[in-house]
C-alpha cells in the first residue's frame, strides 16, 4: 500500500513541522490527521500555495530583520538617564520599569515595545545599568541606562 502525500497545517510531535510535506500511511492521514485539521492534502494547487505562502513569509521576515537592523544602527551609543525618587542611601523607591525606558525612548524618535526591553539586573539604586532591546530573533541591541536622583 502506498503512502499518501500530505501539507502539515501544524506542527505534529514525532511527524514534522507546519508546512512540511510528508509521506504517511493513508489510514493515518484520512482518519486522524485530515479530520482534527493537522494535515490537508497535497494536491499540485495545495502545493503551489504553500511555495508562495513561503516565499510570502521569507519576503516578510526578510523587511522585519531588516527593519530590526536598522533600528539597532539608531540605538547604536544612545544613552538614556532616567529620574527616580530616591531615599537617602540612594535607594530608588518603586522601580525602574521597561515602560519607563520605551518612553524615553520615543522621546529621542525611536519606537520599542516595552515587551522587548529586559534589564540585565534590576535598578534598585543610582547608578548606570543596561538594558537589552530585543528588536528580531537574530537582532539585539544593548543600551546605557543611568539612573539618577529625581
Amino acid at each position: 500500500m502506498s503512502n499518501m502525500k500530505l501539507i502539515l497545517t501544524q506542527d505534529v510531535r514525532n511527524l514534522g513541522h507546519k508546512d512540511d510535506v510528508v509521506a504517511v500511511r493513508p489510514g493515518y492521514g484520512r482518519n486522524y490527521l485530515i479530520p482534527k485539521g493537522m494535515a490537508k492534502v497535497a494536491t499540485e494547487s495545495a502545493l503551489k500555495m504553500l511555495a508562495e505562502d513561503i516565499k510570502q513569509r521569507a519576503f516578510k521576515q526578510d523587511k522585519i530583520k531588516k527593519d530590526a537592523d536598522a533600528l539597532a544602527i539608531k540605538l547604536e551609543g544612545i544613552k538614556i538617564v532616567l529620574k527616580a525618587k530616591t531615599g537617602t542611601s540612594g535607594k530608588i523607591f518603586g522601580s525602574v520599569t521597561a515602560l519607563q525606558v520605551s518612553n524615553a525612548l520615543k522621546e529621542q524618535g525611536i519606537e520599542v515595545d516595552r515587551r522587548k526591553i529586559t534589564f540585565s539586573e534590576e535598578p534598585k539604586v543610582l547608578g548606570t545599568y543596561h538594558a537589552t532591546i530585543n528588536l528580531h530573533k537574530e537582532v539585539s541591541k544593548t543600551i546605557e541606562i543611568e539612573v539618577v536622583a529625581e
